[in-house]
């Protein structure tokens, strides 16, 4: 009996190393608390209304925050527009801008307070609905969905259009 008493405790004392490292191997989802972003104090938003056909001379901006509820509005003028949204407005914010007969309508999502000049045009339209359909307008859904909306052709690939040697393109250095 002292002998089954003494196998097990020594047996104990040998497995307890091990069970404690299992428990520290174990990883504990952390949660990190999501800083809400807003404009802390009253700021100007401006940019320009376009849609296919050009700019969009004439209109109406409104500024909604995310369920669709109006924060403040502005017109559009020769295709630019400026509005002030107020003080502790909390992002994500939507600008929507349509045509003086509501006929078009075109939205662009904003997220960062420190962004405060915007195109509203079809392909922000896109990117916005597209990001809404992820989950919302979060950074990593915006940009994913402005990746997967905006395309580039093949045949250019880079940012400023380079293709290769410029002393065999363009005739060369002369």
């Amino acid at each position: 009996m002292k002998r089954k008493l003494l196998y097990s405790l020594i047996g104990a004392i040998l497995i307890s190393p091990v069970l404690i490292s299992c428990d520290n191997n174990q990883k504990t989802a952390k949660i990190i608390p999501s800083t809400v972003k807003k404009y802390t104090q009253p700021t100007t938003l401006e940019g320009v209304v376009s849609n296919n056909k050009g700019i969009v001379k004439s209109g109406r901006i409104k500024v909604t925050d995310e369920s669709g509820r109006p924060i403040v509005h502005a017109t559009i003028e020769n295709g630019h527009f400026t509005i002030d949204v107020p003080a502790n407005t909390e992002l994500p914010i939507l600008l929507t801008a349509s045509t003086d007969s509501d006929t078009e309508q075109w939205t662009v999502a904003v997220i960062d307070d420190k962004i405060s000049k915007y195109q509203i045009n079809p392909a922000t339209t896109a990117i916005a609905k597209a990001a809404k359909a992820m989950g919302g307008y979060t950074r990593p859904n915006m940009v994913r969905a402005a990746e997967e909306t905006v395309h580039v052709p093949d045949a250019n690939k880079t940012t400023s259009g380079w293709r290769g040697d410029p002393t065999t393109q363009y005739g060369g250095w002369h």
